[in-house]
């Protein structure tokens, strides 16, 4: 699938979650969600990324904005990142990455040793609260997940 654009329909999923259970998006309508894609738990770029999202989850709550971070790791990967930094949000398991796919954010990508291999492309997505994509970032740098977010809600970071 091509990117999502400002105004797209956001591709609803049901994902489990590292805390077992299932998260769907469409529950969450109603509140604005940012949604971001990382390659693989506990590696340095999106341990980075996902802390910088833990330490403004109260800020981005506090602004009505419910945070998920999805990878293809499998649940019981995600449970162990999470205790690990202690990140306390949803972490959810694409294995498949049919979601990925759907979301544009499945593809070719470059890992640090210069390595290319299929797998997540860095991404982030502000939901609005109709379920429509109101802002999209493709190939994000791990430290620009949070400042991006919080610019696209008015928000000084």
């Amino acid at each position: 699938m091509s990117e999502l654009r400002r105004g797209d329909p956001a591709p609803d999923f049901t994902l489990p979650g590292q805390a077992g259970g299932k998260v769907r998006l469409s529950d969450l309508r109603g509140r604005k969600v940012l949604i971001y894609f990382y390659p693989k738990a506990d590696t340095p770029g999106c341990t980075t990324q996902s802390i910088a999202v833990s330490h403004a989850r109260d800020r981005l709550n506090h602004l009505g904005v419910e945070v998920l971070g999805v990878s293809p790791d499998p649940p019981g990967d995600q449970a162990a990142f999470d205790r690990k930094y202690s990140l306390g949000f949803a972490l959810l398991s694409d294995e498949d990455h049919a979601v990925a796919e759907a979301w544009g954010v499945w593809g070719e990508r470059v890992r640090s040793t210069g390595e290319k291999v299929m797998g997540i492309i860095r991404s982030s997505f502000l939901v609005d609260e109709e379920g429509r994509i109101e802002e999209a970032w493709y190939n994000v740098a791990p430290e620009d997940t949070v400042p991006n977010a919080l610019a696209a809600l008015g928000v000084e970071g």
